[in-house]
């Protein structure tokens, strides 16, 4: 039986271990990473309606007194 040739193992190997670094790194870099998002100033309008000035009260069917 003939004896097995292992020496090309050692740089079959390590070539190996670099492309795939290689190609890590390549879709790595052409991923893209969102920023981390701000809290914006947002001015709140003040809408002038009737029912803002005045204090009301909303009725539940269930509060009101049986008839």
């Amino acid at each position: 039986m003939p004896q097995l040739d292992t020496s090309t193992w050692f740089i079959t190997i390590l070539s190996m271990i670099i492309t795939l670094f290689i190609f890590m790194q390549l879709k790595i870099s052409k991923h893209t990473y969102y920023t981390n998002p701000e809290p914006s100033l947002t001015k709140s309008l003040k809408h002038s309606a009737p029912w803002e000035t005045k204090w009301t009260k909303i009725y539940s069917p269930l509060s009101l007194p049986l008839q």
